[in-house]
């Protein structure tokens, strides 16, 4: 069972608006993501705290979703350690998919709009029995935010980051982790910034 976890708890900060909410191809990001994650995963949680922007206007994220998206797969988890950053959305995401059964989880960012079903099918690719997780590499760095965990590897990453611990890679760092280099690192791009967003959407037009 492989489940899948979404990252949406970020303050969005470079962005000056809610990156969930931003529209790509005519839905918010967010629920293209959801979307697509949800083809290879079933279920699937998106991480992000009550306060949270995303979690704020998920009515409106929800209404102007596109048509595609089982609303049954998809649930809301919002215990994500405050101030812990992306470590403590990926130990939440975790210990929910764990809960519900899963061995694995699909993790990525919300702000992931390129990503494709191809990219999980080759991440899992990279599993075997020692593994704890499976990560993305292409020619400039690790994306720990696009790989396959182990969900038993959550109490670990959890120690980490009560150890103070607060950077993706240092959890990565404490887990047996393998490298897949894969093939269309389009599907890694990340927006963080105005004009990340619009320079994709020149390349895409």
């Amino acid at each position: 069972m492989l489940a899948g976890i979404v990252l949406a708890g970020g303050r969005s900060r470079r962005m000056g608006s809610d990156k969930a909410a931003l529209d790509w191809e005519g839905e918010p990001m967010l629920a293209r993501v959801v979307r697509v994650v949800a083809q290879r995963c079933d279920p699937v949680f998106v991480v992000a705290g009550e306060t949270s922007a995303a979690f704020r206007g998920i009515d409106d994220i929800r209404n102007r979703a596109a048509p595609g998206i089982d609303s049954s797969k998809v649930h809301w988890v919002t215990d994500e350690q405050e101030g812990a950053g992306p470590l403590g959305g990926l130990v939440a995401g975790l210990a929910a998919a764990a809960a519900a059964g899963a061995e694995l989880a699909f993790v990525c960012a919300t702000d992931m709009p390129l990503i494709a079903p191809e990219l999980i099918d080759e991440l899992c690719l990279g599993l075997t029995g020692s593994t704890q997780a499976v990560i993305a590499r292409d020619a400039q760095r690790d994306h720990p935010m696009a790989g396959v965990y182990r969900t038993d590897a959550g109490p670990v990453i959890a120690e980490v980051v009560a150890a103070g611990e607060r950077r993706m890679l240092g959890a990565i760092d404490a887990l047996n982790t393998h490298r897949v280099g894969v093939s269309e690192p389009d599907w890694l791009v990340n927006v963080n910034a105005p004009e990340d967003l619009h320079r994709l959407r020149a390349s895409a037009s």
